[in-house]
């Protein structure tokens, strides 16, 4: 989900400066504020206005006017200065992308939320005014600033209803509390693991972030599925053996499947290292939700990034591919006997990690799904708002899962609803989770830490990437937009190489069944691979019960944030 995530995650931010005046204008808040002319805040039967005017003439020249004293007086100076940057803080976003985002259906679910705080002056639902004004700045030189949102806004004022606003914001205090909660449990029980586990000889083991001893082949493949009429493109890379200790077989094919919005090239450096180390790798691109999807979304060519029956297109493309793969290894002069299509892997990272867990036996849950989105307005989880779209499916037993697939590894996965416990419950084959407590998308409490619970196989594992965010783990491709650091996260090379070091041990493991890899996938080597600013801990076990207990336990005096940076 690289691109339009990106999209979403700066709308995401724009709902908490929305918000933000709400905050100021109680005792103090780091948020700013809305308005035309004017900013009208309402508590119950209370009002008080700022104009725009004060708003610019404070974020540009620190000037305070008397209508916009009352509440700077409460705000620390620190905060002052974040105010000023957030009034005045650019969104380099195109005109036309702003334009298509808001035909979508997650365009409506965010107006219609933040329309109910977000009024105008009347105290009707703004959320068509906050469309147009974003629009309108979006095409003027100024571009997407807050202060020209505001200026930009169809109405001699705003209003903004301060006690829905409050509520939005506790609803948010309260998500990042409980994550935090649960991401110390994790990393405490890590530790716990480290301190009481055998130790392990780091020196006798190699360095699996290094590449391997195989030369690589690769080619580009185009298949077509006649049955769906789906056009499907996939480059295959091949392990060549350099000597004649590396004799030639068929080897394990593993499949990386993309996120939304994205394409094969952001995995193409784990593929050429898993290759390297003698898997066969297939990168596949899912046409319905990939870059190019996105980039018809933009230029109004689609209506949606991604249509609901991607989510049994995905699986499907999957399994479509191996079908194939297992006919060029029966008739392909090259590689014939070179891919055992019987014992594969499978990576994915977001809906990719949706379409890995699904291939490994989760069903989609539509009583979860109709539950969860029932709330979908007051949820700060924003992969809900492709989950949701699930729901258009016809409520039918698909059953996904591919017996070929032997494990599967899910980065930053979305599906807590999609799926649900019964959902994921069906998996019956060695799983790994990876989750960034960054990761602003598919928060790592509701996405992955939660579900890990639910997960009933004894080879499971959970992966805490402290610091990670949902882009962590790709590289940049020709066709991606180039995302701030701020969303990309630090150090997106230390979590590429932790990819690379943690899928070649589990697949050696649990494809190749080479139980000599086992001692890769203990949290002492995790401790040892583990670097600042992206602390790794790794657990494989984890109850419902006790994550419960972790959750009700007053906070912690240090947590992982969020929104930390290092």
């Amino acid at each position: 989900m690289r691109q339009l995530n990106y999209s979403i995650h700066k709308s995401f931010n724009w709902i908490g400066i929305l918000l933000g005046i709400s905050l100021l204008t109680t005792m103090g808040s780091t948020f700013p504020a809305k308005s035309a002319e004017r900013v009208q805040v309402s508590l119950d039967i209370l009002e008080r206005t700022i104009s725009v005017n004060s708003l610019e003439a404070y974020a540009k020249r620190g000037v305070v006017n008397k209508d916009l004293a009352p509440y700077i007086q409460y705000i620390k100076l620190e905060q002052q200065e974040q105010l000023r940057r957030i009034l005045l803080k650019r969104l380099e976003v195109r005109p036309i992308a702003v334009s298509q985002f808001f035909n979508t259906p997650q365009a409506e679910i965010l107006l219609r939320r933040l329309g109910q705080v977000i009024q105008t002056e009347s105290g009707e639902y703004g959320s068509q005014a906050i469309q147009q004004a974003l629009i309108s700045a979006a095409n003027d030189p100024e571009g997407i600033t807050l202060l020209n949102v505001l200026r930009k806004f169809p109405a001699s004022g705003v209003r903004i209803d301060l006690v829905k606003g409050l509520q939005l914001a506790d609803d948010l205090s309260k998500l990042i509390e409980q994550s935090n909660k649960a991401i110390a449990a994790v990393n405490q029980e890590a530790a716990t693991l480290v301190a009481n586990q055998t130790p392990v000889k780091i020196a006798a083991l190699s360095n699996l972030r290094q590449p391997g001893s195989y030369t690589v082949n690769k080619q580009t493949k185009q298949f077509l599925d006649l049955r769906r009429n789906r056009s499907l493109k996939a480059d295959i890379y091949v392990p060549i053996p350099d000597n004649i200790n590396q004799q030639r077989t068929a080897a394990p094919v593993i499949v990386i499947s993309h996120g939304l919005g994205s394409d094969r090239e952001t995995y193409a450096y784990l593929a050429q290292h898993l290759a390297s180390y003698g898997f066969a790798v297939a990168v596949l691109e899912h046409p319905g939700s990939n870059a190019q999807q996105l980039q018809n979304l933009f230029e109004g060519k689609a209506e949606e990034v991604a249509q609901p029956y991607e989510f049994i297109n995905r699986p499907l493309d999957v399994k479509f591919l191996l079908d194939e793969l297992e006919r060029l290894s029966q008739t392909d002069v090259f590689y014939r006997g070179r891919l055992n299509t019987q014992e594969v892997g499978i990576i994915g990272q977001s809906f990719g990690g949706y379409t890995a867990l699904t291939l490994a036996g989760a069903d989609i849950n539509f009583k979860s799904l109709q539950k969860d989105c029932a709330r979908i307005n007051s949820s700060w989880n924003l992969s809900l708002l492709l989950q949701c779209r699930a729901l258009i499916l016809p409520n039918y037993n698909y059953n996904l899962r591919d017996p070929r697939i032997k494990s599967a590894i899910a980065i930053n996965p979305i599906g807590s609803s999609v799926f649900g416990k019964d959902g994921l419950n069906n998996i019956n084959i060695p799983v790994a989770i990876v989750a960034g407590t960054a990761d602003t998308v598919a928060p790592a409490l509701p996405e992955q830490i939660a579900p890990f619970t639910w997960l009933n196989n004894p080879n499971r594992y959970l992966l805490i990437m402290n610091n990670g965010t949902h882009f962590s783990t790709l590289a940049e491709s020709e066709s991606s937009v180039p995302l701030p650091l701020s969303v990309i996260g630090p150090n997106p090379q230390l979590a590429r190489d932790y990819m690379k070091a943690l899928s070649v041990a589990f697949f050696k493991l649990y494809v190749a069944d080479r139980p000599e890899y086992q001692a890769y996938l203990t949290p002492a080597y995790i401790q040892y691979l583990s670097q600042e600013p992206l602390s790794l801990g790794l657990v494989r076990s984890l109850t419902e019960a006790e994550l419960q207990l972790a959750l009700e336990r007053p906070s912690p005096a240090t947590v992982i944030s969020p929104n930390k940076r290092n």
